[in-house]
């Protein structure tokens, strides 16, 4: 279930040095496998599962285990540092909160899991007519739609029919 996007390198290091500065103005210890995560998060600017976070950072030979991933996250994620897409099947993705507000959207594939990011000005200034419309003060957003990606649309558009006429 990978996320396809461009990854901003040029943010990675302003959201490492902001998280672990925010992980420590919370009072938060910045040991080892925490700062290990937060860099490790500070590359990936998709989605990521914990699952595969760990099994990144057991590649780069940091032993951090599930559960501690898991922790970390979910502190990120309290403190407003990581953004957490819930998925479908229970599961999770993590991607960074830039701390210039840039972000982005998602589609995920509610037939074969794959979730797309994308940046849309269009939306934005929807969002904020929409706001000035209705006289809110949006602190933040984030636009998830789910749906059928262009590929599994192709495929089941493929599919024979069975006898009742329906699709396979």
């Amino acid at each position: 279930m990978a996320a396809r996007c461009v990854p901003k390198l040029e943010t990675s290091t302003r959201w490492d040095d902001h998280a672990l500065a925010t992980l420590q103005a919370h009072g938060y210890r910045s040991s080892r496998p925490r700062r290990a995560i937060v860099q490790a998060l500070a590359t990936r600017h998709c989605g990521t599962t914990a699952r595969e976070l760990q099994g990144a950072l057991e590649r780069a030979g940091v032993r951090v285990g599930v559960a501690s991933v898991y922790r970390t996250l979910e502190l990120l994620a309290d403190l407003g540092l990581v953004r957490r897409l819930d998925l479908r099947d229970g599961g999770a993705l993590f991607e960074p909160a830039l701390p210039d507000g840039s972000h982005h959207h998602h589609l995920i594939c509610e037939a074969c899991g794959e979730v797309e990011t994308f940046e849309d000005a269009a939306l934005e200034r929807a969002i904020t007519a929409l706001a000035q419309r209705v006289r809110f003060q949006v602190a933040a957003h984030d636009v998830t739609l789910r749906g059928i990606c262009p590929d599994c649309a192709a495929r089941r558009d493929a599919a024979p029919a069975d006898s009742r006429g329906g699709r396979r």
